[in-house]
Parts: structure tokens; sequence; C-alpha cells
């Protein structure tokens, strides 16, 4: 920190520059290939074992600032998306003959035709990576540009390390911080948030942003109230400065910790430990208070949007697509009634051959909005999430 702050003030006082900046030490210069992988000394800058890389980093990009008419970024914009899904596609009637249900009841309670199961070595680090390097390639970056890696995930390989370093190392983001961020299916919101921050700061340049989960590996296949929503998959965006009219016009997100057992896995962490007798009372899945939670859905995400929506100064009907996350088609109908939006014309559901897949959800969604051409350059968005903690949050996106 203290030689950031050295670097900080020494090149306030060199350029100077009016307004003081955050230091911008976590990247190197967006240097070609060849020439970024070594400082002006020889140093490797991505190796924190050599003395000065620091200051090497935090030059590189003083002269990249320069070269961008030191401008600070307004916003965070998206500049690539990916997605990755299971082959393994599972219908209603796969859960007819393990629980009692039936396809009618489940359309009828969750909006749900199919969903897509992992298949069996299949890890989350695995369809991560595939979604991120979709989004590397769809904004014309290599992994070495990256500067963070955030995984909005509840469902990681392992306790520790982190998901996020393991996408880090399969991708070869050699240069990438990395970590997980767990806000369950409000996770890509505060992902996104996060990143803008960072960004908006300067200390980081570009973020991959990635939102998976593999929640068949959590839930309780005998417990129909649950096992027949949830799917699997990946979603992914790069996010890099912006320095005009698109991006992240504004956001909102929050917490309500009060309401943490409505969506819970009790069992697995240092509350309560895994036992076998615990694993036995299948404490180690998902359980989930559904009419409670139902009714702070539709409160809770209709009240993100309008904070969104204020934040960025924009109303309602600015808004050309909402993509929310999808959790369930009344909680959704309800919440476009609320508000005031067209829930067939505006809001993008992708939930009956999806499932819900908690905070990859939004990003999945974002990928096939575009693919299939209801997400064009210029629109503006309205993306946001409610889950378990619990959380909820909204951004107004232009893309």
């Amino acid at each position: 920190m203290r030689t950031a702050q050295v670097w900080h003030e020494n090149w306030i006082n060199k350029d100077n520059f009016s307004r003081a900046l955050p230091p911008a030490t976590n990247f190197p210069a967006r240097l070609s290939r060849g020439s970024r992988r070594k400082t002006p000394d020889g140093r490797s800058p991505g190796s924190t074992n050599q003395p000065g890389h620091l200051m090497a980093r935090a030059s590189a990009y003083k002269g990249d600032l320069v070269n961008h008419a030191t401008s600070v970024p307004t916003s965070a914009r998206i500049l690539g998306i990916g997605g990755a899904l299971p082959e393994r596609i599972v219908d209603n009637h796969y859960f007819e003959k393990i629980v009692d249900t039936s396809d009618e009841w489940i359309r009828e309670r969750s909006g749900i035709i199919e969903r897509r199961f992992a298949a069996e070595g299949q890890l989350n680090s695995d369809l991560s990576a595939d979604a991120g390097r979709k989004a590397l390639a769809d904004a014309g970056l290599q992994p070495e540009d990256i500067d963070l890696i955030i995984l909005a995930t509840c469902t990681p390989d392992r306790p520790i390390p982190s998901c996020a370093v393991v996408v880090q190392d399969k991708l070869g983001a050699k240069n990438a911080a990395a970590f997980d961020l767990n806000a369950a299916c409000s996770g890509f919101i505060y992902g996104m948030i996060t990143a803008t921050a960072m960004i908006r700061s300067m200390q980081a340049k570009y973020i991959l942003l990635i939102g998976t989960e593999l929640l068949t590996r959590v839930t309780d296949m005998t417990d129909r109230a649950t096992c027949v929503l949830f799917g699997d998959g990946s979603g992914a965006v790069v996010l890099g400065p912006s320095y005009d009219s698109r991006g992240i016009l504004g956001h909102y997100m929050g917490a309500d910790g009060s309401l943490r057992d409505l969506i819970t896995i009790p069992c697995g962490g240092t509350e309560l430990p895994p036992t076998p007798e615990r694993l036995a009372e299948h404490l180690h899945y998902v359980h989930m208070r559904g009419n409670e939670t139902y009714k702070h859905a539709v409160t809770r995400l209709a009240d993100s949007c309008v904070r969104a929506l204020a934040a960025a100064n924009l109303h309602s009907d600015d808004i050309d697509l909402v993509i929310p996350h999808q959790a369930n088609t009344r909680i959704l109908q309800s919440v476009a009634k609320r508000l005031g939006i067209s829930y067939d014309e505006k809001f993008f559901i992708n939930l009956p051959h999806i499932g819900n897949t908690s905070a990859a959800s939004i990003p999945i969604a974002i990928n096939e909005a575009r693919e299939t051409k209801r997400l064009l350059p210029g629109m503006t968005m309205l993306l946001v999430a409610f889950g378990g903690g619990l959380t909820f949050g909204g951004a107004v996106v232009r893309y």
C-alpha cells in the first residue's frame, strides 16, 4: 500500500492532475501480448516476488492513461458475453418417477418444463472456464488481459480454495486476481456492482464476471418442493471502462439477514459441520420455505427495480428489456404488474427450458437474449435478482 500511495502522489504531482485518482496497480498497460510480458527492467510484471513490480505495473498503466487522454471511466460496460450449459436435458417427466409430482403440477407452480444437469465429473470451474473463454473471445481479449475474475456462485468446487482461482488457472489468466462472491441468486448483480466500482476507481481495467451454479449437486432429489426447480449452467460477461452513455447507469443492492433461514443449506459450514447424522437428515441440501419466500420475492424484486431506475434517473418506460433472475413465472408476472411493464413484451424469460440456476440465471439469459436478437446494441436493460440471505438488487445497463 505504501508503494502504491507513493506512486500515486508522485503521479499526481508530476503530471499536475487537478483531481486525485486512486492508484491503479492491479494491472499492466494494455500493450501487445509480446511486449507486456516484461517491465522495462526485464522483470515479469505479474510476479509478486520480484522487487518493484508494483511500481513497474503502475508506471505502465500511467502511460496507458495518458494515451487515453487521462480520462476517468464514467462507468463499466459489457464488452463480451458468453454462456455454457451442460448437455443433459432433464424434463419434468423425470421427476414423476422419483417423487410424487407431475409435469402439469410443475409447470403450473413454477413455469419450468426442463432444465440442465451437469455430467458426472463436470465441475463448476469447467463450466465457468467455458463461459469465460466465450466471453473473452466475444470481447476480443486474451486471458492475460484480465485483471480480475469475480465468480458469483454458492456451489463452488470446494470450500477452499475459491473456485475463481481454479478458473483463473484453467483460463491461463495469469495476471488476474480472483475471488468467489456468494450472494446466492443475487450474486451476479452484486458482482456487477462490485466490478463497476473497481473499474470506475481504476483498480482494474478488464474484469471477467461469471455466474455459475451446479445446484443439482446440492438438491435433495427426494424433496418434491425443491428438486424440480433447479438446474446447472454458467454465464459470463467481460466488463471494461466506459467513456460514453453505454454501461451500468444505475444500481441498487440490499440484504436482510433476519430472513436467512428462508433459503439455506444448513449443514456444511462451521455452524453445523457435516456428521453422519446430519447427512442422513439431508441437511447438506437446499432447504426453502416456498410460501414465505414468494411473498418477500415479489416485494423485494419490484423495490429493487424502482431503486435501480431511480439511481439511473430513468423511468420504466425507458427500459427496452427486463432480464430478471429466473426463479418462478408467477413471481415475475407479479413483479411486471407492480412495475407497469409488459411481461410479454419486455420481460426476457428462459425459465421454462433452463430452470432456476441461481447466480447463473441472469448471465445465461443475457447470453441467450443476445443470441436470439432480443438484446441489441444501444438497448437499455433492467437486471434484477432476489435470493438467499436474503439478498436482492438491480442494475440498469445500456448495452
